[in-house]
């Protein structure tokens, strides 16, 4: 899962939503200096990648990607998952969408004491370009998944992944609708 759906889901308390997006910029980190909720936020983080990694409708949607590409699919997949919570996401919260992106958003600025320098530096191009908003928009997932193309050090067919999710939008879509209230149930449960 990419960084929206780990927020969404992580313990409701600042300090767990920072961990739960430092569970991607985590190495290196000497965790047991942390609050105790930002550790948890991480290991939440771990139990739902766990998760997501093993779910049958998550490997279903990774077979959907051609062979060059499918190496890339759980990239893909983490930011497209994100894009289909932004569609769906009165089905699975009561919370408006708009106000509980811009309150994640203050929550990094105002705890970016607590973050390794590689992640403040993320998070903060996080709200300055608004990525959680830009996910609402499939052309915008293509741009961000082409970027991450770019940063990959060796020759690949990660570029232009975007035609293939479109070419299988629908199909992804109802794996992600099948997937998620699963995960939402899982990650309800962690303690």
């Amino acid at each position: 899962m990419n960084h929206l759906a780990h927020v969404f889901l992580a313990p409701d308390s600042p300090e767990a939503r920072v961990g739960s997006i430092l569970g991607d910029f985590s190495r290196g980190v000497d965790l047991s200096a942390l609050p105790d909720a930002v550790r948890q936020g991480v290991r939440h983080h771990r139990a739902v990648d766990s998760f997501t990694d093993q779910h049958p409708d998550v490997l279903a949607s990774k077979r959907v990607f051609s062979r060059q590409r499918r190496r890339f699919a759980g990239v893909a997949l983490d930011i497209l998952y994100d894009h289909f919570l932004l569609k769906h996401w009165s089905q699975f919260s009561d919370i408006e969408r708009e106000p509980f992106i811009h309150r994640i958003y203050q929550e990094l600025q105002q705890h970016e004491h607590l973050m390794p320098a590689p992640m403040a530096r993320v998070t903060r191009r996080m709200v300055w370009h608004d990525w959680f908003g830009a996910y609402r928009d499939l052309q915008s997932v293509g741009y961000a998944l082409d970027r991450v193309a770019g940063r990959i050090r060796f020759p690949n067919n990660f570029a232009g992944i975007i035609i293939e999710i479109r070419g299988n939008e629908t199909e992804l879509e109802q794996h992600f609708l099948s997937f998620f209230p699963n995960l939402q149930e899982f990650a309800g449960d962690i303690e």
